[in-house]
């Protein structure tokens, strides 16, 4: 399906520096971004210049949105004065997000004797607050910077705190327009990696991630944000995640499967976890409204080339071909005539969870098992393949089918899920999801 530009939520980080902002990058790169289907592009900027309004205009014409990210100094403050002519520009010309510092909560981001002092949280707002006023008052809307996931400062409690000290504050009018940005490294784990967030991991606490727990550094980071967001202010805020995957160029086919992966899901797509294909990933939050992924292209000589998406000279590399091609299956795809719509007759049932069958039927402890996944995800359950082909989803237990059922089923259409292990760990997985 076409997507409309409010709806494409793939972005890209442009380069790691701010040395190519002229007519002729932009008339360079942006074939390029539209070959891959990007829909949004973080840029960096500085106080001292705004990034010229013919490269802004070239990308808003094209129904690519920018991102501005201004890395700004907590000490000593750039001057606020010079930053307001700037921001009115960016508002003319099209800009409506601005992210504003960078990983407050991580020590590398103050001087040694401000990070020693008390009421850091506040001390960053202080800070915040002028220039986010200041981009409030000239039409844009400002974007609390990204975390350092777990870091100095556990990164779930700045949060919580930064959020409280703006109620606190009165700051209504900025709460309104607020937005969130967040680092979604996945630090070597899967795309999966704490998903559900707190409600699923209830026993991780800040600097404490127990054995068999999982916490919110990896991906999935906007679900622990939004829990957040929700307790503190009963709504969630929209969320800008960065650096998406943070996937390097050692492994290109895995950075490729795992970027179309996200990609996909950022389409609300149902997508299988790249490391588990028995699997489904969880969706996305609402709440976020892109994921940019690193990087489209770096100067040779810069730390970050070896995994952009594009040399220097424009050549794709293995993730940006492999877009390339899914943007092209999914042009032909919209060209091509709508079949007739299946009846719901066809999926009568939504949710099947197929069981193991015994001679001597369910046992207790299988009933204890399967009750808390049942209580919260309500589905049809029974032995049989065949009254599991009746449903739009199947998940199916152990060693319930054979792999020919379980082909057999997804020729039926349906989608299947297979959730296997020893006893402990089938009741672990069950309570979990």
């Amino acid at each position: 399906m076409t997507m409309t530009a409010s709806q494409n939520r793939i972005g890209l980080h442009y380069f790691p520096d701010t040395q190519h902002y002229r007519e002729a990058d932009i008339q360079f790169w942006l074939p390029r971004l539209q070959e891959i289907g990007a829909g949004w592009l973080v840029l960096q900027a500085t106080a001292e210049c705004a990034i010229p309004e013919v490269f802004l205009n070239a990308l808003t014409k094209a129904k690519i949105q920018p991102l501005l990210h201004l890395r700004l100094p907590l000490d000593p403050l750039p001057e606020p004065a010079g930053l307001r002519p700037i921001f009115d520009a960016y508002a003319r010309w099209g800009v409506r997000r601005v992210i504003l510092f960078d990983q407050p909560n991580s020590r590398s981001a103050w001087p040694s004797s401000a990070w020693a002092q008390q009421d850091l949280v506040e001390r960053f707002l202080d800070r915040y607050l002028i220039f986010a006023q200041m981009a409030l008052s000239a039409g844009l809307q400002p974007v609390l910077p990204p975390l350092e996931p777990g870091g100095h400062y556990w990164d779930t409690a700045f949060l919580r705190s930064t959020l409280k000290t703006l109620q606190r504050r009165k700051q209504e009018h900025l709460l309104e327009q607020l937005g969130l940005a967040a680092y979604a490294w996945n630090n070597g784990r899967g795309l999966d990696w704490g998903a559900g967030g707190p409600e699923r991991w209830p026993a991780t606490r800040p600097y404490h991630t127990p054995e068999g727990s999982q916490d919110q550094r990896g991906f999935r980071i906007a679900d622990w944000y939004q829990v957040i967001s929700q307790a503190v202010l009963q709504r969630p805020l929209p969320t800008f995640l960065l650096q998406a995957g943070g996937f390097q160029a050692a492994d290109p086919a895995g950075q490729a499967e795992s970027s179309l992966a996200i990609a996909r899901l950022l389409l609300d797509e149902e997508v299988v976890d790249p490391q588990n294909a028995e699997n489904l990933l969880d969706p996305l939050p609402s709440a976020v409204q892109m994921a940019a992924f690193w990087l489209l292209s770096a100067p040779d000589n810069d730390p970050h080339s070896a995994g952009a998406w594009f040399d220097t000279e424009g050549q794709p590399r293995p993730v940006a071909q492999a877009f390339r091609e899914w943007q092209v299956v999914r042009a032909q795809a919209d060209s091509a005539p709508t079949p007739a719509a299946k009846s719901n007759s066809d999926h009568p049932i939504e949710h099947y969870l197929l069981l193991p069958q015994s001679e001597n039927g369910l046992s207790d402890w299988y009933l204890d098992a399967i009750r808390p996944y049942l209580r919260r995800h309500m589905p049809t359950f029974g032995f049989s393949a065949a009254e599991a082909a009746l449903a739009r989803k199947v998940t199916v237990l152990g060693d319930a089918c054979t792999d020919d059922t379980l082909a057999a089923l997804r020729l039926a259409g349906c989608r299947v899920e297979r959730i296997t292990g020893d006893g402990t760990t089938l009741a672990t997985i069950l309570a979990e999801r």
